[in-house]
């Protein structure tokens, strides 16, 4: 663990951002952990928004997130340290991005899509990964993952709408 005495103010602010708070610390599956709270709060911070709200709520993140992450990095000395979960935030809002509200059912399915493939890393998931330098590349892997949830999640609303 990082001494939080020795870093500079913006450093914790980066830290933290990174790491969703505490969220990022617990011992087990952070990612997951990370992925449930977004789930949990997407119904009132992210889904209640009109599109262009969600659009803008998106972009925030992951311009803030490429930032965080990059100086998560630096303070970890790892890189995507796996502590750092804003990334699950970005991804797991992405995959419910044209949803405006949706039964549990659906936020469970979605939560499940978007674990499998940020754990799976499917092409080009790993390629976004690996081909973009820092933040960057933590951030847009998740968000690739993001998309293949989508595209479940769109799949599925479709097929039980026939």
């Amino acid at each position: 663990m990082i001494n939080m005495k020795t870093q500079s103010p913006l450093d914790k602010l980066a830290s933290a951002l990174a790491t969703l708070g505490p969220i990022g610390h617990f011992p087990k599956a952070p990612g997951t952990w990370g992925s449930l709270a977004s789930i949990v709060a997407a119904p009132w911070l992210f889904l209640s928004l009109p599109l262009w709200g969600r659009l803008a709520a998106l972009a925030a993140i992951l311009l803030v997130g490429i930032w965080a992450c990059a100086r998560a990095e630096v303070i970890f000395d790892k890189k995507d340290p796996g502590c750092v979960i804003i990334d699950e935030l970005f991804g797991q809002w992405l995959a419910l991005l044209f949803f405006h509200g949706m039964p549990i059912g659906y936020l469970i399915v979605g939560f499940g899509l978007f674990r499998f493939f940020d754990i799976l890393k499917p092409w080009p998931v790993k390629w976004a990964e690996d081909s973009f330098p820092g933040g960057l590349g933590v951030m847009l892997d998740d968000g690739v993952a993001g998309l293949y949830a989508m595209g479940g999640l769109h799949l599925l609303h479709y097929i039980l709408s026939i």
